[in-house]
């Protein structure tokens, strides 16, 4: 479909000023003919000479050619009003997802033309920056994404460089501990169970063993860094909760896969402190700030948000790899989810936005924040996933006594085991999965670029989720629940009279968490209103982000025309584009009964530990 730009006639394309030249010696006078057309030429030669001097191009290397839609336009010359929402909907799923390929080659083209072998880009300075080990992060984080793309030569050229790696680092530095393992260790592994490269596996284990020293402490819990030369560690006293436990799926599927037990002795030991902790009086979910050496909570507060959100996640992620069989932490995980359900699910009373808190203190005197992270809007994807992959309303059957699993709790943690007992938990957990999708949808559809915010400050007059739930369900349970509705779009509006919210943190750091929710619902319930969400998602990441040098986060949504930060960080082209890729794909491609994806969608396959591997590795 033409672009609005071009609607209008401009940019000036050849083709349209050779077309414009035939209706003036056609149609009009001496004047037109011979002051405005060779104005216009200039124009037209101006334009030309400033596209290739600028560094803002109006072609696309990626497209070739003149552009023909706004989206294959690196730098989109934005008009005065923001767009149309919502944008026209896709030819075909297929072709949505063969247009996700195309940016993807766009920005990591762009990355390694600029900014490799360093770690990432800086679109808007052209430059690179080293932020996580100077290792080439965005190459790393990218592997999987060039095989499912079927990317090919692109992938040829990054396993010269993976050959090459060596995880060397000045003794004077040292190496962050979990984005080391989430994005080099799960990025070289997951590369591996796709390909089947025994490179990319041998590098993995090399890194991983660099990393170990970080469990030397008197806990097991890891230490924040390490250098990976020297093998000296940080000497922090306290560390947060997704830094130690968030590790586990990648160390467990690396000795699987490489037969080497100390990975995964590792990573269980770590689930044996948090399993052991006292988190009674916070109704059984593991809190944000621990002690390393003592193995205990530092801190009352409760986030599914910044510092607390892959921990969560990898509950049932590790129970669904290793082949369902980790009871223990499905527990934990049915704890978690417990007391989300109960304490930590809100709802605004006029648009019925269903969001989650961050807590602080025990129960019943825990006192909610207001803040909406973006961060924790992988929630509706991993309470889908539960749904699809758990018994939920018959947990006998596996074992488990779902009310039990409140006895050890406070009285108020006991009392939130009473209040579910009057719904399916299927059901409850299905509403939130909805709920929270639709909110975190809403957050970017709000806005005139299209895209969520980092952050935002809910109203104060919102209210728990159970209390609206209980109050309909005593009302005879008539129409949808409170929450799992659809939510209508307010745009051109703002503040908490309209939205009900408040923008906090402005800015659109090209992250992945509602789009990876989107994928999963999509893939757990076919509703194709989760298809047309990442769609959506996706014409306004390439409308307001895309640059001729990549891609670049945008300082604040809800200013139009859109600026740019100089970032566009390794996890944009490892788990934005590829969920985006996955969600228009068809289902055969990484299937989620087969596969689990780690904290940065990288996807490892489902396994089962044997017999023989239980008693080698000392796995009860």
């Amino acid at each position: 479909m033409p672009s609005e730009a071009s609607m209008r006639g401009w940019p000036l394309t050849p083709q349209l000023y050779l077309q414009n030249v035939r209706e003036v010696f056609l149609h009009r006078g001496l004047v037109v003919r011979y002051v405005l057309l060779p104005l216009s030429l200039v124009i037209l030669l101006w334009t030309i000479l400033r596209s290739h001097t600028s560094g803002s191009p109006t072609h696309s290397r990626v497209f070739g050619g003149w552009p023909a839609d706004w989206y294959a336009r690196p730098d989109y010359v934005y008009s005065h009003d923001p767009p149309s929402y919502p944008p026209p909907p896709p030819k075909s799923w297929d072709t949505a997802a063969q247009l996700v390929k195309e940016e993807f080659v766009h920005a990591y083209t762009a990355y390694e033309a600029i900014a490799a072998p360093h770690d990432e880009l800086l679109p808007v300075s052209k430059g690179h920056i080293n932020n996580f080990n100077g290792w080439g992060v965005t190459l790393h984080d990218s592997l999987d994404t060039m095989l499912l793309m079927n990317q090919t030569d692109m992938y040829r050229r990054a396993y010269e460089q993976v050959e090459q790696a060596d995880f060397w680092l000045h003794p004077s530095r040292k190496a962050p501990f979990f984005e080391t393992a989430i994005r080099h260790v799960g990025g070289l592994l997951s590369a591996y169970a796709i390909s089947g490269d025994a490179i990319m596996l041998e590098k993995a284990d090399l890194l991983a063993r660099k990393l170990s020293p970080v469990f030397n402490t008197d806990s097991g819990l890891p230490q924040y860094s390490v250098n990976p030369t020297t093998g000296a560690i940080s000497d922090r006293k306290t560390v947060c909760l997704a830094e130690v436990a968030s590790c586990q799926p990648e160390y467990s599927y690396l000795s699987k896969a490489t037969g080497h037990g100390d990975h995964v002795r590792y990573a269980n030991r770590v689930w044996r402190v948090l399993q052991n902790a006292d988190v009674s009086k916070f109704g059984g979910m593991l809190p944000t700030d621990w002690r390393i050496h003592k193995g205990v909570p530092n801190d009352e507060k409760l986030t599914a948000g910044a510092q607390g959100d892959s921990a969560h996640e990898y509950l049932l992620k590790q129970y669904i790899l290793t082949g369902k069989t980790d009871k223990a932490l499905l527990e934990m995980y049915l704890r978690m989810t417990t007391h989300m359900i109960t304490r930590m699910l809100w709802i605004t009373p006029k648009r019925k936005i269903l969001f989650p808190v961050a807590t602080r203190g025990a129960m019943p005197k825990d006192e909610r924040e207001r803040t909406f992270e973006h961060l924790a809007c992988f929630l509706p994807g991993l309470f889908a996933l539960g749904v699809q992959h758990l018994p939920l309303d018959n947990l006998a059957s596996i074992g488990i006594d779902f009310q039990a699993l409140g006895k050890d709790l406070s009285p108020a943690g006991q009392a939130e085991y009473e209040l579910l007992s009057h719904y399916k938990l299927s059901d409850l957990h299905r509403w939130a999965a909805v709920g929270m999708g639709e909110a975190c949808a809403v957050m970017y559809a709000d806005q005139p670029t299209g895209l969520g915010p980092d952050e935002a400050q809910m109203t104060r007059t919102a209210v728990r989720w159970i209390d609206q739930l209980e109050v309909w369900r005593q009302g005879g349970s008539a129409g949808t629940p409170p929450g799992v509705a659809p939510v209508i779009p307010v745009r051109g509006k703002a503040g908490y009279e309209f939205h009900e919210y408040e923008l906090k943190r402005f800015a659109y750091e090209l992250r992945p968490e509602t789009i990876e929710s989107m994928f999963v619902l999509w893939r757990t319930t076919h509703d194709v209103r989760w298809r047309t969400h990442g769609w959506n998602m996706f014409q306004a990441i390439v409308r307001s982000a895309k640059k001729d040098t990549g891609y670049a986060s945008v300082s604040n949504v809800a200013d139009w025309p859109p600026s740019h930060k100089d970032s566009m960080p390794s996890y944009f082209t490892a788990e934005t584009l590829k969920y985006l890729y996955l969600l228009f794909s068809g289902e055969e491609l990484v299937p989620l009964d087969k596969w689990v994806f780690n904290t940065e969608a990288h996807p490892m396959p489902v396994f089962m530990w044997t017999a023989e591997e239980k008693t080698k590795f000392g796995l009860s």
